[in-house]
Parts: C-alpha cells; sequence; structure tokens
C-alpha cells in the first residue's frame, strides 16, 4: 500500500507535465505544486544551508517542506566556529542546530577534520607534538560534543584522497600527527564525544574517477584495521552532464557499499558543463534527470540498513556554490524561484521505490 500511495502522489504532483520539460520553462508567477520530497522518500533525504538563508521566510518554507535533514554548508567548519586565540564560535552553528530541532529536522554535521582548513590557532602548534595532539582532541570533543544527542551524523574526516587519484593529501594535521594516525585519532576523538553520531569518511569525485576510489577504499580498509570507528561512507557526488558517463555512478555505489557500511550521498550537485548551450536547455535538464535516476537509484538499490542518508548541495539553483562561479550553473532540484525541475521528479520517482 505504500508504493502505491508514493507513485500515486507523484503522478498527482506531476500532472501538469507529463515528462518533467515543463517545469524548467514555466514562467514566473505559475510555480509547479509539488508533493513535498521528504513525504514521498522511502529514506532521509536532505539539503545543506547557511544561516542567512534560513533567516528568509520563502527558504525556510520550501526547505521544511521537502527535506528532513540538514546540513550546514559552512557554518560548522573549522574556519567558521575556531577564532585565532583559540576560542569557539558557536552562534551560526547552534541557531541552523535550533532551525532543525524546532521543525523536526535531522542535523548531520560537516566537518571535523579538513586539510584544507588548517586555522592560526593550530599553525601556532605546528611542530609542538603534545601541545598539537591535545589541542586537536580538545577541537573535536568540543565541537562534536555540543551536538551530542542531536547530531545523526558527523563528516569526522573530509577529502582526504589528492586530486591525481593516488596519494592522500599532506597538511598541518598529517605533518603533526601522522598520514594515517591523525584519521584515526579523529574518529575515536569523535566517538569518546558523540557515541551514537553515525561517523563518517567524506570524498568527491569518487564516481567520475575510479583511480581515485580506489585509493579512498584502501584508505578505508587501512583505518578500519588500525581500529577507527568509521561508521559510514560519503560520497559527495559533484556531478557533471558531461563528465559522469553512463555506469559510474553505479559501479561507485557497488564498490563503496563493499564494506556493508552506510551510504551519505552527501553533497549532490550535477553541472550542466563549463559551456552549455542554454538554447537546448530543456535537454540539458533531461539529461541531468537521467543522472540523477542512476545515482539514487543506485542508492536505493542498497539495503535499506545501508541507506543513511541523501543529500543535496544547496536548496534553489541560485544558492549552489557553483552557480556563485558560473551563473549558467543551475545544478540543483529547484530552480531560483524555488520552482521543481526534472531533477526534482526524478528523485521523487527514485527515492519513493
Amino acid at each position: 500500500m505504500r508504493r502505491l500511495t508514493r507513485r500515486s502522489a507523484i503522478a498527482s504532483a506531476f500532472a501538469v507535465s507529463a515528462c518533467g520539460r515543463e517545469a524548467a520553462s514555466q514562467p514566473p508567477g505559475r510555480p509547479i505544486v509539488a508533493t513535498p520530497l521528504k513525504s514521498i522518500a522511502a529514506t532521509p533525504v536532505g539539503a545543506c544551508v547557511q544561516h542567512a538563508q534560513i533567516q528568509d521566510p520563502a527558504y525556510a518554507d520550501l526547505f521544511v517542506r521537502n527535506y528532513a535533514q540538514l546540513t550546514p554548508e559552512w557554518e560548522m567548519k573549522m574556519e567558521y566556529i575556531l577564532q585565532d586565540d583559540g576560542s569557539f564560535r558557536f552562534d551560526r552553528p547552534d541557531a541552523i542546530a535550533a532551525f532543525a530541532r524546532s521543525n523536526g529536522i535531522r542535523l548531520y554535521c560537516t566537518t571535523l577534520v579538513w586539510y584544507a582548513q588548517a586555522m592560526p590557532a593550530f599553525l601556532k602548534l605546528d611542530g609542538q607534538g603534545k601541545r598539537f595532539a591535545d589541542a586537536y582532541r580538545n577541537y573535536i570533543l568540543a565541537v562534536a560534543g555540543r551536538y551530542r544527542g542531536q547530531a545523526v551524523g558527523w563528516d569526522v574526516i573530509n577529502e582526504t584522497v589528492d586530486d591525481n587519484g593516488v596519494d592522500l593529501r599532506q597538511s598541518v594535521w598529517t605533518r603533526n600527527l601522522g598520514v594515517d594516525e591523525h584519521m584515526v585519532l579523529a574518529f575515536h576523538h569523535a566517538k569518546e564525544a558523540d557515541p551514537n553520531a553515525v561517523l563518517f569518511i567524506n570524498d568527491y569525485n569518487l564516481e567520475n574517477t575510479p583511480k581515485k576510489r580506489a585509493t579512498f577504499m584502501r584508505t578505508v580498509e587501512r583505518l578500519l584495521k588500525a581500529g577507527a570507528p568509521i561508521g559510514g561512507i560519503g560520497t559527495q557526488s559533484h556531478l557533471d552532464i558531461d563528465e559522469t558517463r553512463p555506469g559510474l555512478c553505479r559501479a561507485a555505489m557497488r564498490d563503496l557499499a563493499s564494506f556493508g557500511l552506510p551510504i551519505h550521498v552527501s553533497e549532490l550537485d550535477i553541472s550542466l558543463g563549463a559551456k552549455p548551450n542554454l538554447s537546448r536547455l530543456p535537454d540539458l535538464l533531461n539529461r541531468q534527470a537521467d543522472l540523477t535516476r542512476e545515482l539514487a537509484g543506485a542508492y536505493m538499490d542498497l539495503p535499506r540498513q545501508q541507506r543513511f542518508a541523501f543529500t543535496v548541495w544547496g536548496l534553489r539553483d541560485n544558492d549552489s556554490w557553483l552557480h556563485a562561479r558560473l551563473s549558467t550553473e543551475q545544478p540543483l532540484p529547484f530552480d531560483g524561484a524555488g520552482r521543481p525541475k526534472p531533477m526534482f521528479q526524478a528523485l521523487a520517482e527514485t527515492l519513493s521505490r
């Protein structure tokens, strides 16, 4: 009965569009009424937010209606929280957590350790052995511990594999604590801070670059053998309709699921390419939807216990980091006016299975 109900909901939601093409071309003032995604998805479905965005009632309403999980896009990263003098700033992270709690939305947090954010408070301790290690532990305990009991999961280690697909990234963390050792320590500290949160290792280009995926998987295997309490695998899934060939998403999902751990599609967006031919926009958006179906279908084919959540990296096209870099980008399920696109329909159809 549940399956039939979801199919009926999807059919009525898109009665105005036989194939979804009209969703991309509706003129302003004629929004398509779509069944809220979270009400039909058979898995937690989420998106990222920033503090300023949730102050906008229209944004907040669209988010709350459609998503059951949120990830702070920036304000739970070290760059925001850790001040130069070593103190912590939790004003906006707390406000985002409160927004999630008051709206019955799951809170997923990113990220505790990222090679790209070596803040002055840690650089001052570079080479100081125990002082550096103690500060590392204290930071993770303070941040992960603050949201203990609310956060359903954390990206503990983010983007550890170099873009060359072979090496692991070097950073202030590897220099002071060891390449694998800093990751093992981070997972243990996070587990101490919040024993019930699912702890993830997260990376990108795991679909597009099989060589990088293989290095990532070997790294996960080593960390597990070293006793790291890794609870899940995160694949960011920043895809591209030109670069992500058919079959790549399914192959990646199959490989990543081989550990038997929960999988989080953690930052999905799908680029229309560096120089999209916007005169063929309906075709581009339908190719985007097809790629969405492949990824979401591969995810939904996992055993239920391995489907942690499916997260898109932004609410509307204009909110995307990709759109900020290139104005022609339209990488998300909702357009800039909050109207559902063919990508939304693909998610609704596939995640409702």
